[in-house]
């Protein structure tokens, strides 16, 4: 790689937890260099983050579509711009930006409306540029060794699949008290029409999906708010009908008490069947039938595998959500220096989140509404 990928950040001003995430991420394997910023829509707020940030101030916008304008313009502008806005603002910050000819990194939600991710998927196919969406523990070593043992056929045929994300942070009416991250959740106008679904839901359907290889055809669900006044959802449970036969639960709740961010999957096939703790990160359970759980550590995987490709720590050393985040901003690097050099890039062993993942998370969003909506009826993803 001759040079830092060159990022612009839009949203995450001060006080930002996942701005500070993704921050963190790019670092951790040298490939990025942050050099502009919209952090904020007000001026002041604007140019204060990007100077605690150390950015040049002529490079710390207030408007994202004069950052979009003014960075494609410069010979040394930005290559990617990282979004992390409420929800309600990727839409039009993407379309931004792609529209310039730059590459988009965007947290999930992708949009709010399906046909937002129709135009952001023709947009950034037409234009020929990467976009990837931060489906964050797609990047752990042992989900990838999880998908790898599907891939190879160690589980047989795949029956049930089964995905839970329990959270507790929302039990109580946390948006009435100014908390910043719960008020915009909680606001239809800035995280559109789904709560704890486009949350957290998403990413349960993403590493489903990510782990499996099953696309789902059909969907019955249904959305309850457990706080009373709350506008959005704060519970879901959906039934999936799998293309090809198989049968899966996903559950997402945010009013669940005593768990704090307990992403789980299991899946059974005909021959064995495997169990990801996001929480236990490290290890991956393997149960063959008729035999007894094997534990999986991360760093006794097959050398050359997908886990050890994403991984960076010997064995005994964990590794965790900041690893994990930074293994997708790897994989866009080496998506990033193919594309530069003319070069396929290998996406079985690198399997970033597309712009056709964040179409696919938000077909899965608007089932789910109109399976509610309908009275908890089967629906078929659009």
């Amino acid at each position: 790689m001759q040079r830092r990928i060159r990022i612009g950040l839009v949203g995450g001003g001060q006080g930002s937890f996942i701005a500070a995430a993704h921050r963190a991420a790019a670092r951790l394997d040298d490939g990025y260099e942050l050099v502009a910023g919209a952090l904020s829509s007000d001026p002041q707020r604007a140019l204060a983050s990007g100077l605690e940030l150390r950015l040049d101030p002529e490079r710390c916008y207030a408007d994202y579509a004069d950052m979009a304008r003014r960075e494609a313009q410069r010979p040394d502008g930005i290559d990617a711009v990282v979004i992390v806005t409420p929800n309600h603002l990727h839409f039009p910050v993407a379309q931004a930006f792609l529209e310039q000819g730059i590459h988009v990194i965007c947290d999930k939600p992708m949009t709010t409306r399906l046909d937002h991710a129709d135009v952001l998927l023709e947009l950034a196919e037409r234009q020929g540029l990467l976009f990837m969406v931060t489906h964050t523990y797609s990047g752990y070593p042992m989900a990838r060794h999880a998908r790898e043992l599907v891939r190879n056929g160690a589980l047989g045929d795949i029956r049930v699949v089964q995905v839970e994300y329990a959270q507790d942070w929302l039990a109580e009416p946390l948006e009435l008290t100014g908390q910043k991250q719960a008020e915009w959740r909680a606001d239809p106008k800035r995280a559109g029409p789904a709560g704890a679904l486009g949350d957290i839901g998403t990413h349960a359907f993403h590493l489903a999906g990510f782990v499996t290889g099953l696309q789902v055809d059909q969907l019955a669900a249904e959305l309850t708010t457990f706080v009373p006044g709350r506008a959005l959802d704060d519970h879901v449970q959906v039934m999936l009908r799998y293309q090809g036969g198989a049968r899966g639960m996903l559950w997402a709740s945010q009013v669940a008490t005593g768990s704090a961010n307990r992403l789980q999957l299991r899946v059974f096939g005909s021959r064995a069947a495997i169990h990801f703790d996001q929480e236990s990160p490290d290890q991956l359970l393997f149960t063959g039938l008729g035999e007894a759980t094997q534990i999986v550590r991360r760093g006794a995987t097959p050398a050359g595998g997908d886990a050890a490709l994403a991984t960076r720590l010997p064995a005994g050393h964990p590794e965790g959500y900041f690893e994990a985040f930074a293994q997708l901003y790897r994989d866009f690097s080496l998506a990033w220096q193919a594309r530069v050099a003319g070069l396929p890039f290998d996406t079985a062993h690198h399997p970033m989140p597309t712009v056709r993942d964040g179409r696919q998370g938000m077909a899965f969003i608007d089932a789910v509404l109109r399976s509610h909506q309908g009275g908890s009826s089967w629906v078929t993803l659009s």
